[in-house]
């Protein structure tokens, strides 16, 4: 039998990890990775929660889809508001709340800088992508989706993007109507042209596939959705962290995304939606900062976005993802994407050699993020994700929230690797060298 301990820790020996995927460069344990003059353990020294050990072993952390590790700029933002300027926000008071009000609208500015937003207002503060969709199913759902109408969702939604329309079509007695796959797991996009109708208000889906990794085309979904009348909500909860997104070329309604997914907090989320549609919606919430009374049952709605900021906000949340996002802009989205793209290649070609491993959807690397949802015949899931921990290896593993497109690829839960910035050429290798030992225990 193998020795996974003395083996695996040689790896972990062989040399310097490598991000030069940054730059193009290469390495030279990895002869596509190697050049002498990269600090190739610079990227992940900015992350304090992967210098640890878990249970004897350097963490390898490949569930990021789930949540991101964070960079010390984010921590010490946090702890910067929190150290100087925290007080409840206000633009003309004493100093602390004018410094407060001008970071918490500093970091609505920078969010619309990084997906292009027209304004800033258009900016809606939230608790993650699942409030965002929410608060569209409750808001704008409530007054405009009405008895007959359609909404339209595809299979392969996270339960965060199915179950807030379905329970809004039961209340309105609307209809919810879902656009199949492929075999590929890719949208069958003449399947969402046959259902869309007249009735069709609404069309969601997910601009990346929390099971298959895959990129959907977003643009092309809106051009459809919108030549039929219906408006569009994307879920970019895994696709804002990984590659460019611009709300204005897609041309969607409103999109709704994660901080923690891309290195920001926990408890902080972005809805974007078109200034015209959010100032047509009626308040989610009601409270103060949201209104401004004018008599005893008269009150003044604050514009766009900031008609959906009842109570007081979060500010430590849009500061550090705002320091997240400064993050990914300082290693540049191109520099970003050729890296996962090594990761992905090489995550692929470990998966596929392995004797037992099925890996879910199709099996390329063009066109997606470094994301494997996958089965292994000697072990379920969540005991294969149970195995790998001894071994300090963090993956995902159950049904990924997404039943219904698990179901659709004929499995009932996978395992899951989600990777990211942080992640390296050396932890691949030491994962497949411990995933060999654990399925073919006896080799």
């Amino acid at each position: 039998m193998c020795n996974i301990d003395t083996s695996r820790r040689r790896l972990l020996q062989l040399g310097a990890y490598c991000v030069a995927g940054f730059l193009g460069v290469r390495c030279s344990d990895d002869s596509s990775w190697h050049d002498p003059q990269v600090d190739a353990t610079d990227i992940k020294s900015h992350f304090p929660a992967l210098q640890r050990t878990v249970n004897g072993y350097p963490l390898i952390y490949f569930d990021t889809a789930a949540t991101a590790q964070r960079p010390m700029e984010v921590v010490k933002a946090i702890t910067q508001f929190y150290s100087s300027e925290n007080a409840n926000p206000a633009p003309s008071l004493h100093t602390l709340a004018r410094r407060s009000f001008e970071a918490y609208e500093h970091a609505r500015t920078n969010v619309a800088n990084f997906i292009n937003a027209n304004d800033s207002s258009e900016i809606v503060w939230t608790r993650g992508t699942t409030e965002g969709i929410n608060l569209i199913a409750a808001s704008w759902g409530e007054a405009y989706i009405h008895r007959g109408d359609e909404i339209l969702l595809t299979i392969a939604e996270h339960a965060s993007n199915m179950l807030p329309w379905q329970l809004l079509a039961k209340r309105r007695e609307a209809k919810v109507r879902y656009v199949d796959v492929l075999e590929t797991g890719h949208l069958d996009l003449e399947s969402l042209k046959d259902k869309l109708t007249t009735r069709t208000k609404l069309v969601c889906f997910s601009h990346v596939s929390n099971v298959l990794g895959i990129i959907n085309p977003a643009a092309q979904i809106c051009r459809i959705a919108h030549d039929a009348g219906a408006k569009v909500l994307i879920d970019a909860a895994q696709s804002v962290p990984h590659i460019p997104v611009d709300v204005r070329q897609l041309d969607c309604d409103f999109l709704a995304f994660s901080g923690h997914k891309l290195m920001g907090p926990m408890g902080v989320g972005v809805l974007w939606a078109r200034k015209s549609i959010l100032e047509q919606m009626p308040p989610y919430q009601a409270g103060s900062n949201m209104a401004h009374a004018r008599g005893l049952e008269e009150w003044e709605y604050s514009g766009a976005a900031r008609k959906f900021s009842a109570g007081t906000p979060n500010v430590s949340g849009p500061v550090g993802l705002a320091a997240a996002l400064d993050f990914i802009r300082s290693l540049g989205h191109s520099n970003l994407w050729n890296h996962e793209q090594q990761l992905t290649a090489k995550m692929h070609e470990r998966l596929s050699s392995q004797r037992g491993v099925r890996i879910l959807g199709e099996a390329k690397i063009q066109d997606r993020i470094s994301l494997f949802s996958f089965t292994l015949e000697s072990m379920n899931a969540e005991d294969l994700a149970r195995k790998l921990d001894q071994y300090g290896i963090a993956i995902r593993a159950g049904d990924l929230a997404s039943v219904q497109l698990l179901q659709r690829l004929g499995v009932k839960q996978a395992a899951r690797s989600s990777l990211y910035v942080y992640n390296t050429a050396d932890d691949i290798d030491n994962f497949a060298h411990v995933l060999g030992a654990i399925a073919q225990p006896g080799s």
